[in-house]
């Protein structure tokens, strides 16, 4: 499969079961909404490290929030339920509720039930009172702005993460290009986010190392550098690789956001030194979900 020149690698990425959730923070204006957004969803890249992958989903009008203010929805993935429950607490605490005039909602009705600001309102020394709207409980503590607002619960549901994709180009600055063509096509995919600086990897791994305490380490066989020391699987022209990783609420999420992904990089083509598009899978043998890329391109 050839798209403007670009050769659609015939492989797969291979991406893991995860559980997700969605939070809406709100604030007075978008700044401060972004300033938690942005804390919260800091060191969030992989969960190899971090525990948790996380990033800002959309912006938010003030017709689409609880409370009438302008907001940012926030997507959190992790390999399991109480890592996710307690990387959503600690930083729900540290992050949006020492944030200037910030609130805390649900972003997913379905699911389980988890806590967002329950335990959060003990902050209050007793102070902290609660209200019921629509079947709903919210907790009112009180800090030295005035109030924080937190809904008590918001659900978690089975998720997908580790889909990605890789741009192989003649260039560090052709495959930046095509990459940022990738990410501002992917960030109008509802339900996705790209965990990575920018969305995009320049460190892609492999299971295992040489040193035994790693348990990821180069991806050696896409390192430009390496090319007459390995086993590459680059031809001569490539000289940078990039990967897009992507976590979804469901496969068809992910599988949306790779193909618009994929087809704006492709919009640059073969003249502007994009050659390749490939995808980094462990044999099938690990990850439950597979995205095909020429079945997801055709």
């Amino acid at each position: 499969m050839i798209i403007n020149g670009v050769v659609i690698d015939d492989t797969f990425a291979e991406a893991f079961g995860m559980r997700g959730t969605r939070v809406i923070i709100t604030a007075q204006n978008l700044k401060w909404a972004y300033n938690a957004a942005n804390a919260m969803t800091g060191f969030a890249t992989s969960v190899i490290a971090c525990g948790v992958e996380a990033g800002i989903e959309r912006e938010l009008d003030s017709s689409e929030t609880p409370d009438g203010r302008p907001g940012v929805a926030v997507l959190l993935f992790a390999m399991g339920s109480a890592v996710l429950m307690k990387q959503l607490e600690t930083r729900m605490g540290q992050c949006v509720l020492t944030c200037p005039t910030a609130a805390a909602f649900s972003g997913i009705e379905g699911g389980d039930r988890i806590n967002l600001g329950k335990n959060l309102r003990f902050f209050g020394d007793g102070f902290q009172i609660s209200k019921q709207f629509g079947g709903k409980r919210y907790w009112r503590v009180p800090v030295m702005d005035g109030e924080f607002l937190t809904e008590e619960k918001t659900g978690m549901v089975r998720a997908v993460g580790g889909g990605n994709f890789l741009v192989l180009a003649e260039s560090q600055p052709q495959a930046l290009a095509a990459c940022e063509a990738a990410i501002e096509a992917m960030k109008k995919v509802p339900n996705v986010i790209m965990p990575f600086p920018g969305g995009v990897v320049r460190s892609g791994s492999k299971v295992g190392s040489k040193y035994k305490t790693l348990i990821a380490s180069t991806n050696d066989a896409f390192c430009p550098t390496l090319k007459g020391i390995t086993k590459t699987d680059l031809s001569p022209e490539i000289e940078s690789v990039m990967e897009i990783v992507i976590d979804g609420l469901t496969d068809e999420d992910v599988r949306k956001a790779t193909r618009a992904g994929i087809a704006a990089a492709c919009e640059l083509g073969a003249k502007n030194g994009i050659k390749r598009i490939s995808a980094g899978n462990y044999g099938g043998k690990l990850g439950q979900f597979q995205f095909h890329l020429r079945e997801i391109m055709a």
